[in-house]
């Protein structure tokens, strides 16, 4: 196996070793997996992490990962949970159309397909790649979230192993949502761990995704750096829903990217609820005529904690549509950034793009950068975008007290009031239910009188 050339010196060097020790050991993928592998750890050591030098890092500085030591997970370090203990993470929605990966590793005796439908495949990459499937992987794996565009994407493609490989054939109605749960479970060592997730969605198919982070232990200090690409083939309608429960004290760092087919639809959601630092970018290219998209999603932090949301939706071809609603939630010291582009491109006549971005304070400390930006090249088009920062209505509290609430139930009832929109767009109960129960922790209430 060749391997990259690594310049002890080099301020990247800690990787670049553990990326060594790592593809030392990978005898089993394909030889085109491995090249895939040493590009990345080649323009790693050349780029790095980025810094608040880059614009579109200006407000979120990553120099504690950089910094970090963190160690790789290991089969060892990953075998001690049972299903008793995973559980609490489950969805009842997908009990049986689930897979587990504890640290980063695929546990096989956690996970459940048994309600899939025959021709869907949902497994870990290692079996994927010695299967039947290996065309549709190479085909699809690492086309959009190319590992020279970012360091964190170089990373993780640098380190490619276990992730989770989702086939829904054309014309396939998958019925129960498919659960990718990716648990940490923290020792005494930091961990790093690098989910990688591909999703080809046939034509005329329709599925749900799943895909959560959680933890067993909620002060661990850890690293999860998380790649996503989505392909919608033509007429195919996928919902996707990413709920991000790290630790108090993690670092979630992920990308998310998906490209439509003509007229295709792609509905996702991502809830925003754990880790010290959090970022997720998410492109979504409407590269067909017809294609729609919902991106919307809830960031809901407290003192210490930072969640970064950088959004590009491309449209790239005429008749398209793309519908985004996002909001936050902000209380003690906490920061937020939202940073959204629509991009609508000569050739996209008839597009219809909508943007909002709106965030609630509800401490004196807390603060939010947010930035959505248009940039239309095409003449028919019907465009509108805006972003709000504020605090609780003063009128509208006041007149909830003045029917006799009291102050704090009034405050709870108006900040719930403010999220609901989002949280009813849910169609899983039991995350309904997570993001309900989410929500009235952090207001430390309920909504009962």
């Amino acid at each position: 196996m060749s391997q990259a050339t690594i310049e002890p010196e080099t301020k990247n060097s800690t990787w670049a070793e553990r990326w060594q020790g790592r593809a030392a050991a990978a005898r089993h993928a394909p030889e085109w997996v491995e090249s895939l592998r040493e590009q990345a750890i080649d323009h790693f050591i050349r780029s790095g992490f980025p810094t608040t030098d880059a614009e579109d890092w200006k407000y979120t500085n990553v120099a504690p990962i950089a910094r970090s030591t963190f160690e790789l997970a290991t089969r060892e370090t990953s075998d001690g949970l049972t299903a008793e203990h995973i559980a609490p993470f489950d969805y009842p929605e997908a009990t049986r159309s689930k897979l587990v990966f504890v640290n980063g590793i695929f546990r096989p005796e956690l996970s459940s397909t048994e309600a899939l439908p025959s021709g869907v495949v949902v497994a870990n990459f290692g079996d994927a790649f010695a299967g039947e499937h290996e065309t549709v992987l190479r085909e699809h794996l690492a086309r959009g979230a190319k590992a020279d565009e970012g360091g964190f994407n170089a990373l993780n493609t640098a380190f490619l192993g276990g992730g989770a490989f989702v086939l829904i054939p054309p014309d396939a109605r998958v019925e129960p949502p498919v659960h990718l749960l990716f648990l940490s479970d923290a020792n005494d060592k930091q961990h790093a761990s690098f989910p990688r997730v591909l999703v080809v969605a046939g034509r005329n198919s329709s599925a749900t995704i799943i895909e959560s982070y959680a933890t067993t232990k909620n002060e661990a200090v850890y690293f999860t750096n998380a790649v996503v690409e989505i392909n919608i083939g033509e007429g195919a309608r996928l919902a996707h829903y990413k709920v991000q429960r790290e630790s108090e004290r993690a670092f979630h760092i992920a990308e998310t990217w998906a490209d439509l087919g003509r007229n295709a639809s792609y509905d996702v959601t991502t809830i925003t609820l754990g880790g010290e630092l959090s970022r997720h970018g998410i492109t979504v290219r409407l590269d067909r005529e017809g294609a729609e998209c919902w991106v919307d999603g809830l960031y809901l932090v407290g003192t210490g904690q930072h969640a970064d949301t950088h959004s590009l939706i491309d449209h790239l071809k005429p008749h398209c549509t793309s519908h985004q609603t996002y909001k936050g939630i902000l209380d003690g010291k906490s920061r937020a950034v939202f940073n959204g582009r629509v991009f609508v491109r000569r050739d996209a006549q008839k597009t219809d793009a909508y943007q909002s971005n709106k965030n609630l304070l509800l401490s004196n400390e807390a603060r939010v950068d947010t930035k959505p930006q248009l940039e239309i090249l095409a003449d028919d088009v019907k465009c509108a975008h805006g972003a709000t920062v504020g605090q609780l209505e003063e009128e509208e509290l006041f007149y909830l007290v003045s029917r006799g609430l009291h102050t704090e139930l009034a405050r709870n009832l108006l900040t719930y009031g403010f999220a609901e929109e989002l949280v009813e767009k849910i169609k899983i109960d039991s995350i309904k239910r997570q993001l309900d129960e989410a929500i009235l922790n952090r207001l430390h209430a309920t909504l009962e009188a």
